[in-house]
């Protein structure tokens, strides 16, 4: 369980298309396997957090180094217990459950709610991650199956070894030339927002519909984009702060998407290669692409659509699905 009343958000199925008839990746052979991958890839130093933190310094952390997710440690040691994602503080930040917890026990206030509140409350108790003995298949499969986009990766004692995002695994397996155009990968139904929206309905939108980034559309075009890394930037950098009068969490609510999101953002064709995707994203720094045709938005690709299609090849039985009406 993730917290008292949890619900489950519902998830867009990334990657399904990749799986086998038996749930399965179906990697292509020429992906490495070596013991030990794991302790090879993962990076370091890993910026942990305690559950007993409080929210606002995790927002602040994951804001200074620039990260979507934080691993939870015991207190004075490495010992992993738990995982802190953006999409966890953004449900708390009036997108989902968590945010009845400001509401009843902090009666709103947002100072409260940043500065009393802990960790403990919005992490998940039961991270998923790999041991330094696990191969890239393994990892790979654990990614899609569980669908996460960072592992933690930890020692025979629990301890943190390193970390791992799908990020990572995408410039790594990435090639010149994948043979699949993004337009069989991207997905196709993009969920935007408006740019007079606020901050509450961005949050709700990524909550209910289990994504971390919208478009933000402005007189029919594309404006820019808001993540949920966008909304922990706002708060871990006390932007927020300058919103509010009373000390009302919906004071901070009502603030608009445009201050918060980012005008820039990244387009490629829908009949260009996915390695070509690939290529741009690590060029650009982003980790998604707008799919843009006649100035028309068609989809986005991310470093996930990206991943699985460099990393699995799809059965007869799933290339069948893919070519259906």
């Amino acid at each position: 369980m993730r917290g008292p009343g949890y619900i489950t958000p519902p998830r867009r199925p990334e990657g399904i298309r990749w799986l086998r008839s038996d749930g399965k990746p179906n990697f292509k052979d020429h992906i490495y396997r070596h013991e030990g991958d794991a302790k090879l890839i993962a990076k370091r130093p890993v910026y942990t957090v305690t559950k007993t933190a409080t929210i606002l310094g995790a927002a602040e952390e994951m804001t200074r180094h620039n990260v979507r997710a934080l691993p939870v440690v015991k207190p004075n040691t490495e010992i992993l217990e738990g995982m802190l994602t953006a999409t966890d503080i953004v449900n708390y930040f009036g997108g989902g459950e968590y945010f009845k917890i400001i509401v009843n026990r902090h009666n709103g206030n947002l100072y409260h709610a940043l500065l009393k509140e802990h960790v403990e409350s919005i992490m998940n108790p039961n991270p998923v991650y790999a041991t330094i003995y696990d191969r890239l298949d393994k990892i790979l499969e654990t990614m899609v199956l569980k669908n996460v986009g960072i592992l933690p990766v930890v020692m025979d004692d629990g301890s943190i070894w390193g970390i791992i995002s799908e990020h990572d695994l995408v410039m790594m397996l990435a090639e010149k030339k994948i043979g699949r155009k993004v337009s069989e990968v991207m997905s196709r139904n993009v969920i935007t927002i408006d740019s007079r929206a606020t901050l509450r309905e961005a949050a709700q939108t990524m909550i209910k519909y289990g994504i971390r980034r919208l478009p933000i559309i402005e007189d029919g075009r594309i404006w820019g984009m808001i993540t949920a890394k966008d909304i922990v930037r706002f708060i871990g950098s006390h932007d927020v702060f300058r919103y509010v009068e009373t000390g009302s969490v919906d004071e901070a609510l009502a603030a608009p998407v445009k201050i918060i999101g980012l005008s820039g953002y990244v387009t490629i064709s829908p009949d260009a290669d996915v390695g070509d995707a690939a290529t741009l994203m690590k060029e650009k720094n982003v980790s998604s692409l707008l799919v843009v045709e006649d100035g028309e938005l068609k989809g986005i690709i991310t470093e996930r659509d990206v991943l699985y299609a460099v990393a699995a090849k799809p059965t007869e039985e799933a290339a069948a699905q893919e070519r259906a009406p």
